[in-house]
C-alpha cells in the first residue's frame, strides 16, 4: 500500500468512527442509561391505575409497569398526568411510556406509537345478576321502562345516547353508581368490559353481561414516544412474553372476574 492509499484508509476509518460516535442513542438505551423507567399515568381509572390516599399507585397497569421495569433492572418513576395532558407530557419527553387503561384511537396514533394490543375491551351491560336475562341486547335495553345509569360525560354516556336513546338515562359518579344498581334504583350501566368485570369481582350481586361479546368494539394498549422503533420492539416483546408465560393473566386475575375462554 502506498502512502496515498494509506492516508485514504486512515481518513475513511476516522470518518466511520466519527459517524458511529455521533449515532443517537435509542430510547431503550436512554432508559437504561437514565437508570429508571418513567411512567405517565392518571391514577383515576380502576382497575388499571389508581392513586391511593397513601400516595401509592395500584392497578393492572401499575403492576405491569413494575414488571417492565424489572425486566430492565431499573426502578419505576411515576409521572402524574391527566387524560388531557397525557399526550403533551409524552411528546415533551416527560415519560418513557403511558400506562393506565389507554384506549387505542387514530387521533392518538397520529402523535405517538402504541404497543401491541393489550386487550380488546368493548362496551357491555353491567346489571344485577338476577336480571342478566333481561338485558342481553341493545334492543332489550333500548326501552322506555329501562333505567340506565352512567357517569356524566365520556364514552359511556355517548354510547347510551347513540344506541339506547329510548331508555331512561340518569347520572351518578363512579363512587355511587354501582350501589345504585345493587339498591335497585337503576337497572343497567353500560361500560367497558374491564370495568364491569372489576365491579363484578368487587361487588357480589353485580354481573357483567356477555363480557366477551361487545356491543361496541374497543382496544387498549400502552402509549409510546414516536422517536424510534427499538423501544417499541422491546415493549412489544416484553408484553408478548408476559402473556405467553401467564404473568399478565395472573395480574388480571387479581383485579377482574376473568371470564372463562
Amino acid at each position: 500500500m502506498n502512502v496515498q492509499s494509506s492516508s485514504l484508509a486512515v481518513l475513511v476509518l476516522g470518518f466511520c468512527s466519527a459517524v458511529h460516535a455521533q449515532e443517537p442513542l435509542s430510547h431503550l438505551d436512554k432508559v437504561q442509561q437514565a437508570g429508571q423507567l418513567t411512567v405517565c399515568t392518571t391514577g383515576d381509572y380502576k382497575p388499571y391505575t389508581f392513586l391511593r390516599e397513601d400516595g401509592e399507585y395500584e392497578g393492572i397497569d401499575i403492576s405491569m409497569a413494575r414488571t417492565l421495569a424489572k425486566s430492565l433492572n431499573v426502578p419505576v418513576k411515576w409521572v402524574p398526568t391527566t387524560w388531557k395532558t397525557l399526550m403533551p407530557d409524552l411528546q415533551a419527553g416527560k415519560c418513557d411510556i403511558g400506562m393506565g387503561g389507554i384506549s387505542v384511537t387514530l387521533e392518538r396514533q397520529k402523535k405517538a406509537f402504541f404497543s401491541n394490543v393489550l386487550d380488546v375491551d368493548g362496551k357491555i351491560p353491567l346489571v344485577r345478576c338476577e336480571d342478566q336475562a333481561l338485558y342481553q341486547s341493545i334492543e332489550q335495553i333500548n326501552q322506555p321502562s329501562v333505567r340506565l345509569i352512567e357517569p356524566a360525560g365520556g364514552t359511556n354516556e355517548a354510547f347510551a345516547r347513540a344506541f339506547v336513546p329510548k331508555a331512561q338515562l340518569g347520572f351518578h359518579d363512579n363512587n355511587t353508581i354501582f350501589q345504585q344498581l345493587l339498591n335497585k334504583q337503576a337497572d343497567v350501566m353500560i361500560t367497558d368490559a374491564s370495568e364491569a368485570l372489576y365491579q363484578q369481582k368487587r361487588l357480589p350481586g353485580l354481573c357483567a353481561v356477555n363480557p366477551t361479546h361487545f356491543m361496541q368494539y374497543g382496544e387498549k394498549a400502552y402509549l409510546l414516544p414516536r422517536d424510534d422503533m427499538t423501544w417499541k420492539s422491546y415493549v412489544d416483546q416484553w408484553l408478548h412474553l408476559s402473556k405467553a408465560t401467564g404473568a399478565y393473566q395472573a395480574i388480571l386475575g387479581e383485579w377482574l372476574a376473568v371470564p372463562a375462554q
